[in-house]
């Protein structure tokens, strides 16, 4: 019987792709003065190469940037204590996202969540989003000392929840880091995938998080 749900932060509830999007435009116009003339097109889209979906330390992207578009000295700091201090103005929920986790405690789920990152940042995406006060259970890796795929992170998940793995979902887009982790360990995943014709890498998947309550029912049905 599945009693918990862990959700992944980035590209599983919030819309990371369209956040970026909006905020680097942002960042341009309001930038663009200091910005030696450097169309908003390079800007932006060179910035969305670097930043590997997320994936690439942001200091050593505006590093990168800075030195590719020769923007002087001293604009990688500046552009990267903006993106810390602003990106929570930007982010974009998926579809659903509240009214999805509002059915979820409604059905009595507990709910988790556990995101690698620096801890104001992914706080303040959380705030941001309005889902914060959903989550009894937050686990961020800068906080806890150790990030996924290590399974210790889940553990403790597991551990604060009081739950033990089989009796856990947990729904994330990365293929190693949250899906092959959480199967690892006992759970069972789901991975949110970024297109829905996407082929199913996983046993379990959703595009929309609208499919999560209706795949919860049929898992706890079959059980």
């Amino acid at each position: 019987m599945i009693k918990a749900v862990i959700f992944d932060l980035d590209r599983t509830l919030l819309d990371r792709d369209a956040s970026v999007e909006h905020f680097i435009n942002d960042q341009f116009a309001r930038f663009e003065k200091s910005l030696n003339s450097v169309s908003r097109e390079v800007f932006t889209s060179r910035f969305i190469e670097l930043d590997e979906q997320g994936y690439r330390p942001k200091d050593q992207v505006y590093q990168q940037l800075v030195h590719e578009l020769a923007l002087g000295k001293g604009m990688e700091v500046e552009l990267y204590q903006d993106y810390q201090d602003s990106f929570k103005h930007h982010c974009i929920p998926f579809q659903g996202l509240q009214e999805v986790l509002l059915q979820l405690i409604a059905n009595k789920y507990h709910l988790g969540l556990i995101t690698n990152g620096r801890s104001r940042f992914q706080m303040d995406n959380m705030k941001a989003l309005g889902i914060q006060p959903f989550f009894k259970t937050i686990l961020i890796s800068e906080l806890e000392g150790v990030k996924k795929p290590d399974p210790t992170i889940f553990e403790r998940a597991m551990e604060r929840m009081n739950q033990p793995p089989e009796a856990c979902i947990y729904v994330g887009d990365h293929m190693e880091k949250d899906v092959q982790a959480a199967e690892n360990i006992g759970m069972t995943p789901v991975w949110k995938k970024d297109r829905q014709e996407e082929e199913s890498l996983a046993r379990y998947s959703i595009f929309h998080l609208t499919e999560l309550p209706p795949l919860l029912q049929k898992l706890n049905t079959k059980d």
